[in-house]
């Protein structure tokens, strides 16, 4: 039997190698912001819960970026999305160093989010449409890996720069991903999928003319202006009495976008986004507040945050290529909920240690993330299954960056129930409910369900 590697030629291995390191420095720039908050709290005179909102602020322009920079993939292609998403991000974190005020901050982060929305969806179609069907849940695995070393990237600049520098040089070490996206501009191939579906002659509407249609261009341009004010108004704080309504607006308008790219399986769009939200809410009140938990509780120093980060990064990554391997041996949703299922044998003592367990909190933390964190290496093949190639990239990139919004609200639960219970318990109680309820969306396919409801029934997704 030939082995999974010798299927895959030099130019996929390209294709993967360039999203994979685009992805990597994704997170390396995306997670600076929660390495920096105890210094942004003292620069700028902000409250823990207040700080937090500078993390939530990327997610609250996820669902647009995922959006607009989808549907130019689903037109134009899957490589310049790519590239466009990766100067973005770049360019936002590099301006979160000039930041002046918390507003400022908060901007910057909104650009970073954008990038980072394109980057997510155009590098995991990029990867699956470039690689063998059968080998797919290994292509999203392996590239969602890079995310986790990006992150302990970051953890290991923290500890080289801000101690010696100040948080700035941090943010403005995120401008390298431009140099790199030159680089991938002349390098690369188009996704194998993409243009084979172009060059047929088949293919239907892409998600650009349906959102491009005449017709519905007021509407849409009202819905995103709706949806900009709302988001901002609940994730900075503002939205005082109006919070339900801010809500219910949101709710409406991604269900009006969804249509519009997901057509008569648009109950197929809403069920995936519950889905990702309950991903986010289990996995980002550790990854964005675990570092203040070790400075604050453990009362970690620099050195020792960044070793503690570095263990739980390397566990990520392990747990997303391990989960791309079995995801291709026993199906997406069984390995995904065996792993979030084998998650809760170890968020609660993760989170019970003293500051004196420095080398057991890194064992744990290896575990932990890459049982719970790793495992979502799967979403992009889950996602991906329930939509054509012309709609893929925006739909995918829509439906899991609205669901992202889980990551915004997950700071800021996280900081509210601190609180009252202590960061600690906080942390392992919400991972806890919330991974046990993701595990139930996926284990009974809760958007094939939904997409029923739309008489189109979504292939099952195994």
């Amino acid at each position: 039997m030939i082995p999974w590697y010798r299927r895959l030629g030099p130019g996929q291995w390209k294709a993967f190698g360039a999203a994979w390191l685009g992805y990597l420095l994704d997170g390396f720039d995306f997670v600076i912001i929660t390495l920096v908050l105890t210094e942004l709290s003292e620069e700028f005179d902000l409250s823990l819960a207040t700080a937090a909102t500078l993390v939530s602020a990327a997610f609250v322009s996820r669902w647009l970026g995922g959006l607009a920079l989808g549907a130019f993939g689903d037109r134009f292609g899957r490589r310049p999305a790519m590239i466009a998403s990766i100067v973005l991000y770049a360019v936002g974190t590099a301006l979160c160093g000039f930041a002046w005020d918390y507003w400022s901050l908060f901007v910057f982060r909104a650009i970073v989010g954008l990038g980072m929305a394109g980057e997510y969806g155009s590098s995991s179609t990029y990867v699956m449409e470039s690689w063998p069907k059968g080998l797919r849940n290994r292509a999203t695995g392996f590239l969602l890996s890079a995310y986790p070393i990006g992150t302990v990237l970051a953890a290991r600049a923290y500890d080289l720069i801000v101690p010696n520098l100040g948080w700035r040089w941090l943010f403005w070490l995120g401008i390298v991903p431009v140099f790199v996206a030159l680089w991938l501009r002349r390098a690369l191939p188009e996704a194998q999928d993409w243009t084979e579906e172009v060059a047929s002659g088949k293919a239907g509407p892409t998600s650009a003319s349906a959102l491009l249609d005449r017709r519905w261009t007021a509407l849409n341009v009202v819905v995103t202006l709706v949806l900009a004010t709302c988001l901002v108004l609940i994730f900075s704080g503002h939205a005082g009495n109006l919070y339900p309504l801010c809500i219910a607006l949101c709710v409406a308008g991604f269900v009006v976008f969804g249509a519009q790219i997901s057509g008569r399986a648009w109950p197929v769009a809403v069920g995936l986004m519950l889905t990702v939200f309950c991903a986010f809410l289990y996995s980002w009140p550790i990854q964005s507040l675990l570092p203040t938990y070790l400075k604050t509780e453990l009362h970690y120093n620099a050195g020792q945050v960044a070793n503690a980060l570095t263990w739980a990064g390397l566990g990520y990554a392990a747990g997303s290529c391990l989960a791309g391997i079995l995801g291709d041996r026993f199906g997406t949703r069984t390995t995904y909920v065996g792993g979030l299922l084998l998650s809760l044998v170890f968020v609660f003592p993760a989170f019970a240690l003293g500051p004196g367990s420095i080398v057991l909190v890194w064992v744990l933390l290896f575990v932990l993330q890459g049982t719970s964190s790793g495992i979502s290496g799967l979403l992009p093949k889950y996602i991906g299954d329930h939509f054509p190639t012309r709609s893929r990239a925006a739909s995918l990139g829509f439906t899991y960056n609205v669901g992202a919004l889980g990551g915004a609200v997950a700071p800021l639960l996280g900081a509210q129930v601190a609180g009252h219970i202590g960061l600690g318990p906080a942390l392992g109680w919400l991972a806890a409910g919330l991974t046990l309820l993701t595990a139930l969306l996926v284990g009974f396919d809760v958007p094939a369900r939904l997409g029923r409801i739309g008489r189109r029934e979504p292939a099952e997704v195994s």
